[in-house]
């Protein structure tokens, strides 16, 4: 059986994160990838220049397109852009029976600017989260939607705990914002336990797509029938590696190495 991955993010013209990262990801991890885009974006390692959302009708199209002949074992989302779009994914996703939901609450760019109005996070926590089987955050995300400031791990377990009682039934709190520690450490918390998962931290401008990228790992691996534990220490290896054997291309937030860990580049 050939393993299929869903997509549901904005296109990232420079290629370094959402549907275009999602995409090599999968590829990397021998899925078939396939995607429904919610949004054209114009930018490169500098910054983003325009964004332009597609219709919510645009979106159901492609995921009623996909659905109907390729069934995914496993899907992602990315950027979702408006409350509406959060709000009819939820609803597909639920209409669908999807098991394996992974959400990366894209919110917050990587300059601090927030993504999403009040009004579409309302909707991420009380329609999104409620339907995820994986949630991935990282701690800017996790603290716009829990509402506690994080500043070390057992903030981000307390933080994955709240999370998790919103519905989401695993919970991932990327810990790559914690630039006063050598290390980033991530936590999984599946309700009965956390488990941490840490690498150095490499010091780069070079982290484009990197939260993209983990949580495609994640979908990937869940959709070849492998645990969540296992999905995570997965992607985070394979993020270690990207980010260590990074490929030093743009003047700006430059991409990760999408075949560094399946070429066996070591960190």
């Amino acid at each position: 059986m050939v393993n299929k991955a869903l997509t549901i993010a904005g296109s990232d013209s420079g290629g370094g994160a959402g549907i275009q990262a999602d995409l090599k990801t999968f590829h990397a991890c021998h899925v078939y990838g396939m995607s429904a885009i919610t949004a054209v974006t114009a930018q490169n390692t500098k910054g983003v220049q325009g964004v332009f959302p597609l219709s919510v009708s645009g979106v159901i199209e492609q995921l009623t397109s996909v659905t109907e002949d390729l069934p995914p074992q496993a899907v992602k989302t990315g950027m979702l852009v408006n409350e509406e779009i959060i709000a009819s994914v939820a609803d597909f996703a639920s209409s669908s029976g999807w098991e394996k939901l992974i959400v990366d609450p894209v919110m917050i760019a990587k300059g601090g600017a927030s993504l999403l109005e009040e009004k579409s996070i309302q909707t991420l926590l009380n329609r999104l989260i409620p339907v995820a089987y994986v949630i991935t955050p990282n701690i800017p995300e996790a603290e716009a939607l829990t509402g506690r400031q994080i500043v070390n791990v057992d903030d981000c377990r307390k933080a994955a705990v709240d999370l998790y009682e919103m519905g989401a039934k695993h919970v991932v709190i990327k810990g790559g914002h914690q630039p006063q520690s050598l290390y980033a450490t991530d936590i999984l918390y599946d309700g009965k336990g956390f488990y941490e998962f840490t690498s150095p931290r490499v010091s780069t401008p070079h982290t484009h797509g990197t939260g993209c990228t983990f949580s495609a790992v994640i979908t990937a691996e869940l959709a070849k029938g492998n645990t969540v534990y296992d999905s995570v220490q997965t992607a985070k290896e394979f993020i270690s590696a990207a980010i260590t054997h990074s490929l030093g291309i743009g003047s700006g937030h430059g991409p990760t190495n999408h075949w560094a860990y399946h070429e066996g580049l070591k960190v």
